[in-house]
């Protein structure tokens, strides 16, 4: 499709705040409510025909699995954010260009006993659970002094270990789960395999199975980052974690006061954990009980510290001397890293800013009118950028010079120190992604270019508080291509490779596509991945709610 000008405000100026090109950028007005896309709705929990316009390539055999938020109140009690929602999850499955839909709330703890007692009673990220109005005084003053217990309402994505299919959030506790019919089989809990205290829900995979994660955990001598290491075989058919070990542990900058980070990077030889000044005050965490506060309230954002690259070797679990520096940074998704000519390439979606945690409030996604783009027009928009990062540094290697010398690169490395490199980012994209408001939930080709060389990547644009296009970036030459069409908002791309694929591009996009102002509007997208092209819709008779992350499953 042909670019789509932006409709913005006839004030709207740039404003010089010393920040990145990528902050300035021109107010929308007008945008449309997307209030029914953060509305409770109903599961379908046994599977319903879709009706496809377009035709489905037939070699397309498998299973879309989606998760996100699907439930925002109980009897009288909501929730305060997005990432609160109970855990709906999604299954497309596609046969001989035919697709059926099916869906089921995650059986949490954190839903049975909500659904028990009609209210909730598990505090989540940015909600505070009150105390039972049952209870004396009494016993209601007692219950602040009790430590939070962490939510198993595993909402993030689907995640696999072993073969097996888990939804993940970013606690200790995750659900297996069918892919078949959806049913929850049980739940499992990191800290009883491993001193961690949680591990995120993008984990990165090696092509033999080994997977490895990210999870902190909490001591008296304060918070450390640790590296895991999931083994790919089963000892037997009940095993999930069993084998899987902390390959090593980072120490924060600040102890009572570590990064956030919702994932992490991987090359062929190197783990690669980005610490953020998105920052957890643990002591503030630890007494939101007792101060009537949410987990939310605990997390900051610090423009005054920089951002450090922390290269782990897979192999051993030596964590490098050389620390790589750069300007104050946030990133939730990594696109790829991978390693070329002495350097590693570090691609992720980035913003000048980490306070987005915050705006994704549910009331702040329930707005309309001016107050609607009040909210978007003040978010910093979120880029794809490429740091490179020197591998081979020894004491010889020149100080104050950029050393990546590379022609077809603009991005800068410099040795300030023995033990410390500055990394300035180049832009993968061109003028025209400020069209389209940057780009968040970045997919590639994994199965074959995760740690590789690659050239495409896909995302979602953000000219709304969610994706309202499906964007594909061309590395070789930084062109891009665009699905938009007003009104419609798709979720994270999934990118699924023909069987006889040649080319990185050769293959289809999924998107799941919401349609606030239509009941019932929402459709399962398929385009072809090379040129874009829309082939087919599947209508789906069923109201949904956008969702965050997913997988396809092949193995149907």
């Amino acid at each position: 499709m042909p670019p789509v000008k932006l409709e913005v405000s006839d004030d709207a100026k740039p404003v010089d705040n010393g920040m990145a090109r990528e902050c300035i950028t021109s107010a929308l007005k007008g945008l449309e409510t997307i209030e029914p896309l953060v509305r409770s709705v109903k599961e379908t929990p046994e599977p319903i025909s879709t009706e496809v316009q377009g035709t489905i390539p037939s070699w397309i055999n498998g299973k879309l699995l989606r998760n996100g938020p699907g439930k925002f109140e109980f009897g009288n009690t909501h929730y305060n954010h997005w990432f609160d929602g109970m855990a709906m999850l999604h299954q497309f499955k596609i046969d001989k260009g035919r697709v059926t839909y099916m869906s089921r709330f995650l059986h949490s703890d954190a839903y049975k006993n909500n659904s028990e007692k009609d209210r909730i009673v598990m505090s989540e990220f940015g909600t505070l659970a009150m105390p039972d109005p049952c209870k004396n005084i009494f016993q209601r003053f007692l219950s602040r002094f009790e430590m939070m217990v962490p939510t198993d309402n595993a909402s993030v994505s689907f995640v696999k270990y072993k073969g097996d299919y888990f939804v993940s959030t970013e606690t200790n506790f995750m659900h297996k789960v069918n892919p078949e019919n959806l049913e929850t089989l049980g739940k499992v809990d990191w800290s009883k395999f491993i001193a961690v205290n949680g591990a995120t829900a993008h984990p990165h995979y090696d092509p033999d199975g080994t997977t490895y994660n990210m999870g902190n955990s909490y001591g008296s001598k304060g918070a450390l980052y640790n590296i895991i290491r999931v083994p790919p075989e089963k000892t037997d058919a009940k095993d999930t974690l069993q084998g899987a070990n902390i390959l090593c542990s980072i120490v924060p900058a600040n102890k009572s006061h570590p990064s956030y980070y919702h994932s992490f990077a991987m090359s062929e030889n190197y783990v690669v954990f980005i610490e953020q000044p998105i920052k957890m005050d643990l002591l503030k965490i630890v007494t939101c009980k007792l101060r009537g506060r949410a987990l939310s309230d605990g997390i900051y954002w610090d423009p005054t510290q920089e951002t450090v690259f922390h290269l782990v070797a897979k192999q051993s679990g030596e964590v490098s001397s050389v620390k790589y520096h750069s300007k104050a940074i946030s990133t939730f998704h990594q696109i790829n890293a991978f390693e070329e000519d002495g350097f590693l390439m570090l691609d992720m979606c980035c913003s000048d800013d980490g306070k987005a945690i915050n705006n994704y409030l549910i009331q702040n996604l329930r707005k309309s009118g001016d107050a609607l783009d009040e909210v978007y027009n003040t978010m910093t928009r979120v880029f794809p950028r490429r740091f490179v990062l020197p591998l081979h540094m020894t004491g010889e290697t020149p100080t104050d010079q950029n050393l990546n010398t590379r022609p077809s690169s603009a991005a800068t490395c410099v040795k300030i120190s023995e033990d410390k490199v500055f990394c300035q980012a180049e832009d993968l994209h061109g003028d025209d992604l400020h069209e389209y408001g940057g780009l968040e939930f970045p997919q590639i080709n994994y199965g074959k270019h995760n740690t590789r060389p690659y050239r495409y990547f896909y995302g979602c644009g953000f000219r709304h508080l969610v994706g309202d296009s499906l964007l594909k970036m061309d590395l070789k030459d930084k062109t891009l291509k665009v699905w938009y069409q007003k009104g419609f908002f798709p979720s994270e791309p999934a990118f699924v490779p023909s069987p006889d694929a040649v080319e990185e591009d050769d293959g289809v996009i999924l998107s799941v596509v919401l349609t606030p102002s239509q009941d019932k509007g929402a459709f399962l997208l398929v385009l072809d991945a090379k040129s874009f092209e829309e082939l087919a819709r599947a209508y789906v008779p069923v109201n949904m709610a956008y969702g965050f992350h997913g997988t396809f499953d092949a193995s149907a």
